[in-house]
């Protein structure tokens, strides 16, 4: 008779470790996916910083424009938060000592062409309208080091198309983008 609760204990035991087990690579998992889309956001928030500092460049270089000037509010603040020092909360532009840990990381992505440019190269070798998959798949392969998800390439072409840059051609479900012809003059 002891050898029955014995045994069931141990059944119990395995069970359990099992299932533990499942729920542990669960969370796993789960982790892993959500460290790839920090990774994916804090390269957004990057080329984010870059586009300031362009932004400020070309502010510094001519007149601002009235666009210019009404400018997206959240970049400015993005810059200034993200490049203020931990230890007084002073923006950077303020502290130049502060300022190097932020605009050093930016600089060193800045050296990458933004998505947009990748995404409207790509579309200029193309004679015929391409889905957003082709061009992912065709920037993961002429460019490794980058891994922007789907809905990023897709939002960075909706980007393009809202500046006019490229066009969007829908066929049934489907969605397709082409260089402007404006633009196809620009880049030939």
């Amino acid at each position: 008779m002891t050898s029955q609760p014995a045994a069931t204990l141990r059944t119990r035991f395995v069970d359990q470790a099992a299932s533990d087990l499942k729920e542990n690579r669960r969370r796993q998992q789960e982790l892993t996916e959500k460290i790839r889309m920090l990774k994916q956001e804090e390269a957004l928030l990057v080329d984010i910083l870059e586009l300031a500092e362009r932004y400020e460049s070309l502010a510094e270089s001519s007149p601002p424009s009235e666009e210019a000037r009404k400018g997206p509010v959240t970049t400015g603040s993005t810059s200034r938060r993200a490049s203020s020092s931990p230890s007084t909360g002073t923006p950077a532009g303020r502290a130049g000592r502060t300022e190097k840990p932020a605009r050093t990381a930016a600089k060193e992505k800045a050296r990458q062409p933004l998505l947009g440019d990748l995404l409207l190269s790509l579309l200029a070798g193309a004679d015929e309208p391409r889905l957003a998959k082709e061009l992912r798949d065709e920037l993961l392969e002429k460019h490794p080091d980058r891994d922007p998800t789907p809905q990023v390439v897709r939002n960075a072409l909706e980007s393009l198309v809202a500046r006019g840059h490229i066009r969007r051609h829908k066929q049934q479900r489907s969605v397709r983008y082409a260089l402007e012809e404006s633009g196809r003059r620009r880049t030939a």
